[in-house]
Order: C-alpha cells, then structure tokens, then sequence
C-alpha cells in the first residue's frame, strides 16, 4: 500500500530525528513555540491520565551556564535554546479532580465516572510507596519526553535526551524540592553539525513471539 503523505512526514520523522550535541547558538526558540511543543507532547499516554510529568524550561543563558559543570560541561546545554527539564511530581495524583472535571466539561465522561474514578485513584496514591510513585514517573515522563523529541523534529528543530548530570546539585542548584523526581534533560535547538547515524538491532533478534527463549 502506497503511504500517505502524513505517513512519509511521520517515517521521516522517526528516521531523521537524532542525538545532536552541537547547536547553533543564534538560533532562539519563542517561548510560544516551546509551549505548543510541550501541548503536543502531552498528548502522550499517562498512568490514570494523572499526567505527573513537569517541567523546568532553562533559557536564559546566565542560568545554561550555571548548568554547564552540573551537566559535566556537555557544551549542548550553552549552545541549545533551551534545556528542558522532565520532572515526575510525586503529588501529581492530587489533580485528579481537575483532570477529570475536564474531562466532564468537555463530555468525554460522566460524574458517575469521575467519581468512581477519583475514589479509586486516592485509594491507590495515597499511601502508595515512593519507590512505586517513582517509577510511574520515570515511565510516563519517559513516554512525555519522547514525544517531545518527536514533536520538535517535526517542527524542524533538534534535540538530545541528557541523563549526565548531578542529580543532586541539579535539584540544589535549581531549587527543586522532594516532591519532584527528575527524569531527565532535554537540550533542543538548531543543529550546528548533525547527529551522527547508528545502527539498531534486527528485529528478529529482539522479538519473541508468545513466549520468550529459555536462555
């Protein structure tokens, strides 16, 4: 079957974004345009549709550079328009309410629904461990932030996700309290040179049909 001009512009998507460390510095991205591009990408899926995901947009320079050595002096965090935080909000559950009133005001579901719902979810948070609030948010902010990368590719701009830095001097330099988790950073921008092409394993060899090999 012959693919669908939104088709080819999402394959070109998917095959064209890559890691780019090196951006051109004259490049600003608008505030305007960075919220449209986060609008977008919490479209993506959520435990309880909770959307825990927060974050921190880094784009004033003083503060990238007061970034640079907590991000082991990775020149993209000086050179990208911006740094975007992905944090997970450990008392993201607490929005449930506004979450699904929203829902109701725009008939996607009833007070019936919500309150059942709502009556579950704090049933469920509450009194949840940390360790198991915290990976629901490493997995959704991770499911968020790969949308965002996908969606700024499609904008015609550049990104590379950052696990290297300080975790614990990012929070203290920033003023980022327990209550968030940090999932990662986000350097987007214009590339300067491009990300360099890789390779990815066959397929076959990474898919198991109904059960998986003894070794």
């Amino acid at each position: 079957m012959e693919q669908t001009m939104n088709q080819k512009a999402f394959a070109d998507v998917i095959r064209e974004r890559r890691s780019v460390r090196h951006y051109d510095a004259s490049v600003k991205i608008s505030r305007d345009e960075l919220k449209e591009m986060l609008a977008e990408a919490t479209l993506a899926p959520s435990s309880s549709n909770l959307q825990p995901w927060r974050f921190l947009i880094i784009d004033e320079q003083e503060l990238k550079e007061k970034l640079l050595p907590i991000a082991f002096n990775q020149k993209q965090v000086v050179e990208a328009a911006a740094v975007i935080a992905v944090l997970g909000d450990y008392e993201g559950y607490k929005q449930a309410e506004q979450i699904y009133q929203k829902a109701i005001d725009t008939g996607y579901m009833t007070e019936e629904a919500k309150a059942t719902m709502i009556a579950n979810i704090n049933r469920r948070y509450e009194n949840r461990e940390r360790s198991v609030l915290k990976e629901i948010a490493l997995v959704d902010g991770g499911l968020v932030a790969m949308q965002f990368m996908l969606v700024a590719k499609a904008r015609g701009y550049d990104t590379v996700p950052m696990g290297g830095y300080n975790d614990e001097l990012f929070k203290e330099a920033f003023q980022i309290s327990d209550r968030y988790e940090t999932v990662m950073l986000i350097a987007v921008g214009k590339a300067a040179q491009p990300g360099h092409p890789t390779t990815r394993l066959d397929v076959d060899a990474i898919t198991f049909w109904n059960e998986m090999p003894s070794k």
